[in-house]
């Protein structure tokens, strides 16, 4: 049998690349390879192993590629519909492709369907935008990278791999490439890390903490990543990144490629060990203690650039700390609804299965009012969302922003510790001034904030509560109009409620809880009468969403 047989050839809609076997069930390939796989049915194949035919494959993993030429983050996990019995890939040590050496990719341009190879050499120096390693061929003659050869595997002479390919120069004519080297690509798939042999770590230490990493994932672990990795590379170790790290895998995988001192994995791993014996990870749900592990099904809808009456909708669904796409599409404003009905519905195949799901709509400011808890759950079904699931927003601006994200993590550390948060009314009978309530908000350092009108009734004080930033936000979506007017305030009333019944209930569980009153108003002999039946839910915990770096541009463009 050969021993190269884990090369493969992918066909996705109009697209054809390339991809490498990495275990019985996984395959590697460039993110732009399977764009299609919406809409597409993605068939793997193996030109050394023709008796297994075309095995068809879904993205189990994808890095966040968003579809520019340079974006980072191009790398698809493939998950095969069956085992094959193939022997995977091997890994070189990180850096293997410098000094002069041969790296050959294997490749399907446009009329050789059974493959053909490349010969190239890795040029020194930095890494490309901090992503990518540049390639040139070694010779004016023979097979340059082209079409076909996107997710094909760059290999030493022993055939051990050193990267994937995912680019190649605007010009065709210009024998110049880029790949992604194992230790990137293991940045957007962390579980890479455990097959890549790192110099100074033994194998067995490197497999137990990637068996550690998945037992957290499993039982749903709450812990600081920057407090771990602060307690593994020690008083004088190499600093906390800037911005710290968002998941236990990104720590973990920066601990092993980044960190000078091999012994921090050890101690990494030893720690991370202790977490898990210390207790259950995972709370009872129902005697409202702890914190619980979401799994969430993420609806992000963004303008389009269309007109005023075009968005974007993208749907995800998280599931061991990685984001899968589920559908993506540009539509009237019109039609969301109905769309995300739908991926929201198959979103639910993605997560395991005692994942506690959380809906999440990533919104504009301008929509963040929108009632998506009171859609519909499908057209057979009138349950509205938010009553059968906890249901939350999230503004768009500040779930993009770095600076706020990090804040933001700050922040949901101060409440996981002190397991509640006292509630901060903004009410509409005489409101301070946007300055005056930023800086109560700041001084009280607020995690938990009401108001008593919606936001587009007060809106300087609802985006002062967004750009402190306050953790969670709670709003009554119709009802009182804000200042100025006469009558009985329904918005003093809403902060009344609502004060006594979240007293006591931490804020991680706040999602849950909230569901649980809209379900009571619905049920209520005269649900329009009741208190909560428009409740607005603003909930942002970073941790909870770990999202890929942000675009790059570059005239480089990917290989088909």
């Amino acid at each position: 049998m050969s021993t190269s047989a884990w090369h493969t050839r992918i066909v996705c809609g109009g697209e054809v690349g390339a991809g490498f076997l990495v275990s019985a069930r996984r395959v590697l390939t460039c993110a732009h390879v399977v764009r299609s796989s919406d809409t597409a049915e993605i068939t793997v194949a193996f030109p050394g192993r023709r008796d297994l035919g075309a095995v068809p494959a879904s993205v189990a993993v994808h890095g966040g590629w968003r579809g520019g030429a340079a974006d980072p983050g191009d790398l698809a996990v493939l998950e095969l519909a069956r085992e094959v019995d193939v022997t995977p890939a091997a890994f070189a040590p990180p850096g293997a492709e410098h000094g002069g050496a041969e790296l050959v990719a294997y490749g399907f341009p446009r009329g050789y369907d059974e493959g053909m190879l490349a010969s190239y050499r890795a040029l020194p120096g930095p890494l490309i935008s901090g992503e990518w390693v540049q390639l040139e061929a070694r010779t004016a003659h023979g097979q340059p990278l082209a079409a076909g050869f996107s997710g094909a595997a760059v290999t030493l002479a022993d055939g051990t791999v050193v990267g994937m390919v995912s680019a190649i120069a605007g010009d065709r004519t210009v024998r110049v490439g880029r790949m992604l080297p194992t230790e990137v690509m293991a940045r957007y798939w962390g579980e890479l890390g455990e097959l890549v042999p790192t110099p100074g770590h033994r194998p067995e230490v490197r497999r137990r903490l990637y068996g550690l990493l998945r037992r957290a994932a499993r039982t749903g672990l709450v812990c600081d990543p920057d407090r771990l990795y602060v307690d593994a590379v020690g008083a004088f170790g190499p600093p906390l990144p800037e911005g710290g790290f968002d998941s236990l895998t990104r720590a973990a995988a920066y601990v092993q490629w980044e960190v000078p001192d091999a012994g921090a994995v050890g101690r990494f791993a030893d720690r991370l060990a202790e977490l898990l014996t210390a207790g259950p990870a995972r709370p009872d749900p129902a005697d409202g203690s702890g914190t619980t592990a979401w799994a969430p099904i993420v609806v992000e809808i963004e303008h389009s650039g269309a007109g005023t009456d075009q968005v974007t909708v993208e749907v995800f669904a998280y599931r061991d700390g990685q984001r899968r796409p589920v559908g993506a599409r540009r539509l009237p404003r019109t039609a969301v609804r109905a769309f995300v009905q739908e991926r929201i519905d198959e979103a639910f195949a993605q997560l395991a299965p005692d994942a506690e799901e959380l809906i999440t709509f990533v919104l504009p400011r301008e929509w963040l009012n929108e009632p998506v808890a009171r859609w519909e759950c499908g057209p057979d079904d009138a349950t509205p969302l938010g009553c059968a699931y906890p249901l939350v927003v999230a503004d768009r601006a500040r779930h993009r922003s770095g600076r706020l994200r990090h804040q933001l993590t700050k922040k949901w550390q101060k409440l996981d510790v002190g397991g509640g948060s006292a509630l901060h009314r903004i009410g509409c009978g005489a409101p301070e001034r946007p300055p005056s309530l930023r800086k109560r908000l700041r001084d009280h350092d607020a995690g938990l904030a009401a108001y008593a009108a919606p936001p587009t009734a007060v809106r300087p004080h609802f985006e002062a509560g967004l750009n402190v930033p306050v953790p969670v936000l709670l709003w009554p979506r119709t009802g009182c109009p804000g200042t100025g007017h006469d009558g009985p305030c329904t918005g003093e009333a809403f902060l009344d409620e609502l004060a006594e019944s979240v007293t006591g209930v931490p804020p991680a569980e706040l999602p849950r809880h909230v569901r649980t009153l809209r379900e009571t108003a619905e049920a209520a002999d005269e649900p329009d009468r009741h208190w909560a039946r428009d409740v607005q839910l603003l909930w942002d915990d970073p941790r909870r969403f770990p999202e890929p770096a942000a675009s790059r541009h570059s005239p480089v463009i990917p290989v088909a």
